[in-house]
Order: structure tokens, then sequence, then C-alpha cells
């Protein structure tokens, strides 16, 4: 995947094209860069912006445009009106996804872009966005209007959509309860994107977010998941910032695990789903994602405590690592052997109506009784593997669900199975 990044440079690699840079790189993206200005910056201060020429930046965008297969383009800084004018000439052709992060001012202070070409930002380079990423000052800088009450973040994106951006979301547009929202406007579709909100002052946490709403939309995600692959995205680079300088601290992608973003995804909206406390157990709850093929549970990332009860709330208790479960990995571990395909697990409360749910839906389903568990077996604490082996044995189909009634002691179990973590969110929305 080529993705190029058309901005400023920023010496300190905080953020502009540097940045993009190394966000592609940790998500296994080939970047190219077109400079369009050079700016003299660090994590405390702002300095200088020196626009490069008409001629070297012409010469940028001829050199890319006919050596490579673009794949998609993000469009950052552009200081003044000649270099819109440029970039707009070169790109209005071209039928690749174009994602516009409006940068106007940079954490440190420093104008990004001249007020005079504010006019030509919106006339010539909007109506290229497939999608624009303005945050809610500077969606307040480009419609002149502040987002309240009465101007509600709906009207805000509207108005930029009428620009000629074909999608719209304007971040952080709401703070409350340690929660961030963005309103998303798509052509016939609205909605927000609700995610924890990290009190941390950081630079390049935007700069990252439209990197990886890139990255997602030319990998053939829909906006939506786009878009929350971003949010995430943009909240690991901030918990995982770093103080390389004396001032402010530089986000900091690091490598890219798509198993740990889709587990990670999967889980917030497993916790997120209306009384769901009531599906907990005694032993409380794993969710695990494999790797492909698997030799064991160190190659199975689950949460290394667990997702627990508290009143009529669950919380994450623990992080996500690899080897971070040992049941329900050991119990993916054992099905993945004989069904390759699937990869990921959850351990869920038993209960009779969960089963007759699981019925109805017809999914395809295995019991065992612990209570015919050989002596020797519990004798090395292997129970797990051998139910599961059990359950399977003689099966033909690979299993959405292996449950049993419990023993003395022991706590009965339902436990789900699909080949990733939403195929699995959906199965189990159809029988809780």
């Amino acid at each position: 995947m080529n993705l190029l990044s058309i901005g400023g440079s920023d010496p300190s690699s905080g953020a502009g094209i540097q940045s993009d840079i190394k966000t592609f790189s940790a998500l296994d993206a080939y970047g190219l860069t077109i400079i369009t200005s050079v700016t003299g910056q660090n994590t405390s201060n702002f300095g200088m912006v020196e626009p490069v020429s008409k001629n070297i930046l012409k010469n940028q965008l001829e050199s890319v445009i006919s050596d490579f297969k673009i794949d998609g383009i993000k469009i950052g800084m552009v200081y003044n009106s000649e270099i819109i004018k440029i970039v707009y000439k070169y790109l209005k052709k071209l039928k690749i996804p174009i994602i516009v992060d409006p940068v106007i001012k940079s954490t440190t202070g420093g104008m990004l872009i001249k007020k005079s070409a504010i006019s030509d930002f919106k006339k010539f380079i909007i109506p290229l966005a497939t999608i624009i990423t303005p945050n809610k000052f500077e969606a307040e800088i480009l419609t002149k209007t502040k987002i309240n009450s009465k101007n509600t973040p709906e009207k805000i994106a509207k108005m930029i959509q009428k620009m000629g951006a074909k999608n719209v979301v304007i971040t952080g547009v709401e703070i409350k309860n340690k929660q961030v929202s963005d309103f998303v406007l798509e052509k016939n579709k609205k909605y927000y994107i609700i995610d924890e909100k990290i009190s941390k002052i950081n630079r390049g946490s935007g700069g990252i977010h439209s990197a990886a709403v890139l990255y997602a939309i030319v990998k053939n995600k829909n906006i939506e998941e786009s878009l929350k692959f971003a949010k995430k995205t943009t909240l690991n680079s901030i918990k995982n910032s770093k103080k390389v300088g004396k001032g402010i601290v530089i986000t900091n992608v690091g490598r890219h695990d798509e198993i740990k973003i889709k587990l990670s995804n999967a889980i917030n909206e497993f916790i997120k789903i209306k009384n769901i406390y009531e599906n907990i157990p005694e032993c409380q709850t794993n969710f695990v994602y494999s790797k492909e093929k698997p030799k064991s549970i160190k190659e199975i990332l689950g949460i290394s405590g667990r997702i627990v009860k508290a009143g009529k709330e669950v919380i994450i208790a623990g992080n996500l690592s690899y080897g971070g479960s040992k049941h329900v990995a050991t119990a993916l571990l054992t099905v993945n052997k004989k069904y390759s395909k699937i990869k990921s697990a959850i351990n869920l409360k038993y209960k009779k109506e969960t089963i007759s749910k699981i019925r109805k839906v017809k999914l395809t389903t295995y019991d065992y009784d612990r209570a015919q568990e050989p002596q020797n077996v519990k004798n090395k604490g292997s129970t797990i593997e051998w139910g599961i082996k059990n359950a399977i044995k003689n099966s033909r189909k690979p299993p959405d669900i292996i449950y049993h009634k419990g023993d003395f002691g022991k706590e009965p179990m339902i436990i789900v199975f699909a080949e990733t973590p939403d195929i699995l969110m959906k199965k189990i929305i159809k029988i809780i």
C-alpha cells in the first residue's frame, strides 16, 4: 500500500509529514511525501514558516505521481493560496481516497495557514476530501461559527459538507464523564463515535488520526469502521506518548498490531451492552483472539486480569497481553487445532434462557459433562482441554458454542467461538 502525505515538515517529528511517515510505517504501509512548507519548531516553541517555491512543489508532485501507484492521499499543511491551487490542479482528476486534515494552528502556537488563504482552502481543497477531519476549533474557523446548543455539531458539519467534502468528522466536539465524542456526517448517515478521554497534552494526535483514517479507508473498511480504527489508534498513541524534548510529549503509534486493535474494539463494544453484567460468571470473563495457527496460549491475546462485575457495571481489570488468559485461551487453542479458522473466544455465565436462545437461533452447539472427567485429568489440572476435546471429538462443523453444566464445586460455563472478535460480538448479541 502506497500512501502519500502532502504537508509541512516538522523537524521535531511530532507532526507534519514526519509524523505521517512514522504512522504509515507502523501500519505497514509505504509512505510517500510532498513538502509544501518547511517549519522551524520543537516541543516547546514555534519558530518560522517558509513555503517551498512553486517550481519545487510542482516537481515533487510530477515526480511522485508519474512513478508510483498511489492508493490514497492525506493533505495536511497547505500554507498559502499558491500552494493550494497547485495541489488542487494535480489532484482534482485522481479517483482515490483523499483525507483532508485542515491544520490551522500548531500545538505550540504557530499559524500553519495564512488567513488570506482560508477562502481558497475552502474553494479548492475541501471539495477534494473523501473525508475531512477538523477538530472543534478548526471546524469553527472554517465555518466562522461557534459550536453550541444553537449551532450543533450536525449544523456545522453540514456547512462543511456544503463546501464539497463528501464526509465530515469533527473530532472532540464534546468532552464529559471522562469521554470524548466525535461527530460524523456521511452522505445519508450521522452518528457519534465515543471513547475514553485521556487528559494528556500532546503533539501529533490529530495528524495520527487522519493518517490512520486514510490507511483504514484504503484497506476497504467502511467509513464508520475506519473512524473507529483511527480513534483507537490515536488513543493508543497518546497512551504511548514520549517526552523526547524539553516541552510537550510527542505521540507514539508504536508497532501496529491488528489483532490487538480488533480485540480491543470488540471488548469496548462488549462492556457497553445493556445489562451485560448479568452474563458475567462468578469466575469473571475473558475475551481472546489468536494469531494464525497458535502453538501455545502465548500466541493468544487476552486480558491479563478479567472483565469483572462491579455492581451493575463491568470493568476491564488488566491489560491485553499475549498469554494473558489461561482457561479461555486453552479452550480456543484446543478448538483451533481442529478448526484453524476459529481464532476468537469468550466465556459467559451459564443460564438456561441463554441455552434456549442459542438453540432458537440454531448456532452449532456442543457440550460435555464434567462429572465424567477422569481423576488423572483432574489431578493434572487440564480440565478445559479434556472437556473441549470431548465436546468436538466427533464433530463435523466448527463450534459456535461449547458449554457444560458444572460439577461439584465447579461453575457451569458457556464459551462462544468465532473466526474474529467482531463476528463473535454478532453471535453474543443474538444469544443474550
